[in-house]
């Protein structure tokens, strides 16, 4: 089967595909529910309209590319609390929410494009804590299986060494669906958690039809660090950060609430001028990782056309 060509790198530095921002942190925000037993997948079964509604939000902000709420809904996660029955329910859960919500925004919906959701498996931030790449590759394709009848796109992000990326990219490499990669890098920037140089990891991708490469879920000035190297990739490049002050070396996994701390200094003005440093540098894919609301990506969206950007649904 041949491998799906990736997007052609654009020329015009004007166009840029904004992205969304944190999903499971904006639902944690405006729930009433401050400990949920399943992390962001509970609000799939107990609030499915805040879902929608924090989805069609993004959309309203300007976002072109909203990810699915399937972060926390895959079968390694949900076997910590015995609830792995539950995991076609919510990825199917997921992407319905995803779809009506693009349904919702009526013309701007149909400018929208629906990513699925590639999470690390074992713990995010923690590359020790990676398992086998057959391991990873077999769940990852249970879960691409769930999500491919109605996503556009496959994201696999927030992954923290390259052959957690290679296990996920493998799995729907055959799907004839673009690819984007997100790696999550190191607090101070710019290797990737593992220690692997961006070119390291993006190299490691060769070969697999990877239509995108971005880093995410680490701070903005992490991502301005690495963003030189990952434009010289040749691939279309894109970052989106998050707002929490650091993420400590033994994070645990679905912890992320009790042991980090949001930043104080990264309000959707302060955000937004990070991320058009990406833009100028290169980057062609913007958005916003765990932290970073709505708020944010209406105001990103408002600066990236006053400063002559064309926001759009992909790079032609």
């Amino acid at each position: 089967m041949s491998e799906p060509a990736p997007l052609p790198m654009n020329n015009d530095p004007q166009d840029v595909v904004l992205l969304d921002g944190g999903t499971g942190m904006e639902l944690l925000r405006r729930s009433s529910d401050k400990t949920p037993r399943l992390w962001s997948a509970q609000y799939l079964l107990s609030e499915p309209d805040l879902v929608r509604a924090v989805h069609r939000d993004y959309i309203h902000a300007g976002a072109r590319v909203i990810t699915i709420n399937a972060y926390s809904a895959s079968y390694t996660r949900m076997e910590m609390v015995g609830e792995t029955e539950r995991v076609p329910l919510m990825q199917r859960r997921a992407c319905e929410l995803a779809l009506g919500a693009r349904d919702d925004a009526g013309a701007t919906g149909a400018q929208v494009k629906i990513a699925g959701c590639l999470p690390p498996l074992n713990g995010s931030y923690r590359p020790d804590r990676v398992r086998d790449f057959e391991t990873n590759r077999a769940e990852y394709e249970r879960l691409a299986a769930l999500q491919a009848p109605h996503v556009d796109l496959f994201l696999c992000e927030t992954l923290s060494s390259a052959d957690e990326a290679r296990a996920a990219v493998s799995a729907v490499a055959g799907l004839g669906k673009p690819v984007w990669v997100a790696f999550t890098l190191q607090d101070e920037g710019p290797a990737l958690r593992s220690g692997e140089s961006v070119d390291e990891a993006v190299q490691a991708l060769s070969g697999l039809g990877v239509a995108a490469v971005l880093v995410n879920c680490c701070p903005p000035e992490a991502i301005t660090l690495a963003m030189p190297a990952l434009v010289a990739q040749g691939l279309p490049a894109g970052g989106y950060a998050n707002g929490f002050t650091q993420i400590p070396k033994a994070f645990m996994p679905g912890k992320t609430r009790l042991m980090l701390r949001s930043r104080e200094d990264l309000d959707p003005a302060a955000y937004a001028e990070h991320a058009l440093g990406w833009w100028r540098a290169g980057a062609r894919l913007l958005g916003g990782c765990c932290e970073v609301g709505p708020e944010h990506i209406a105001h990103l969206h408002q600066r990236l056309t006053d400063s002559g950007a064309r926001v759009v649904t992909e790079l032609a």
